[in-house]
């Protein structure tokens, strides 16, 4: 493994990288530190034939050292195929804090995918050690679950990845266990069952997404079972509070009002759990 610098202009990003590039407080405090100290940790990379490179592991380091201005960058060098590549960006990645459910989900498919082309084909082998890197806690079954989840479509994977970001306190929420119930559904299915939930706005709970796989192996699946499904009362669900549109609007800040219905969402959900962190509000 080589240690040089390297023009951060030819290095690219791991294809298909399957984690977030949030600019969190985290972010933050990396973009100070490098600030003030300079890379103390050098990225890994591969060579690719086009005389450029491709990120192993650090992708926040290098865009924390282009926001900062640095032209060159510490790396090693790794000799890697693409599956080996796939293995090592999972492995140094997975044990990071507050991953969501759709970057584990896509990180161990990739995974999974790489060590099948090498001939490995259990979930087993997802958990051993890589190198120099830590194994991840899950268990096989977690893992399992997880990949599941690359089954459902963007909206519902939203859902639980929102649960998740949001300490599940959106009125809408949904556990990965029910996540793996529903990609058991066609995609034309989930379609219905999310559009069943924004018209109902209530998710389902375990035993109703079981119920509703069910309805999908029988082929007796439609709206109107779904609703009815989804109206039975599960507590604080059917607690409804209602806001003053106007009032909202006046109080949000121009920018935020341009954006879409979701942000805006995330936006006043974000600031309501900070007020309730300040004033320690249960």
């Amino acid at each position: 493994m080589e240690l040089k610098k390297i023009d951060i202009s030819l290095i690219d990003n791991f294809e298909n990288h399957p984690f977030q590039l949030n600019h969190d407080n985290f972010f933050d405090e990396l973009v100070e530190s490098i600030s003030l100290n300079g890379l103390l940790n050098p990225i890994i990379v591969r060579k690719k034939d086009n005389n450029r490179y491709e990120i192993i592991s650090g992708h926040r380091r290098k865009e924390a050292c282009e926001l900062i201005g640095i032209n060159m960058i510490d790396a090693f060098i790794e000799d890697l195929s693409d599956d080996e590549a796939i293995i090592r960006m999972v492995d140094s990645n997975i044990q990071r804090e507050k991953l969501l459910p759709s970057e584990k989900a896509y990180a161990y498919k990739m995974k999974m995918e790489a060590l099948k082309h090498q001939g490995k084909k259990t979930c087993a082998t997802l958990l051993h050690k890589s190198r120099d890197e830590v194994s991840t806690k899950d268990s096989g079954e977690t893992v399992r679950k997880f990949i599941r989840l690359t089954n459902l479509i963007p909206e519902i994977l939203e859902l639980i990845d929102n649960t998740v970001l949001y300490d599940k306190r959106l009125y809408l929420t949904m556990g990965v266990t029910i996540g793996v119930e529903l990609s058991y559904l066609s995609k034309e299915e989930q379609k219905l069952v999310y559009n069943t939930i924004t018209y109902v706005d209530a998710t389902p709970t375990l035993g109703q997404a079981k119920l509703i796989r069910k309805l999908s192996e029988n082929h007796t699946i439609d709206f109107n079972k779904l609703e009815e499904i989804l109206s039975e009362k599960k507590g604080i669900q059917n607690d409804k509070i209602s806001f003053n549109k106007n009032k909202i609007e006046e109080a949000l800040p121009r920018e935020i009002l341009s954006r879409d219905k979701k942000y805006i969402e995330k936006y006043i959900i974000e600031a309501i759990i900070q007020f309730s962190k300040k004033y320690n509000l249960h």
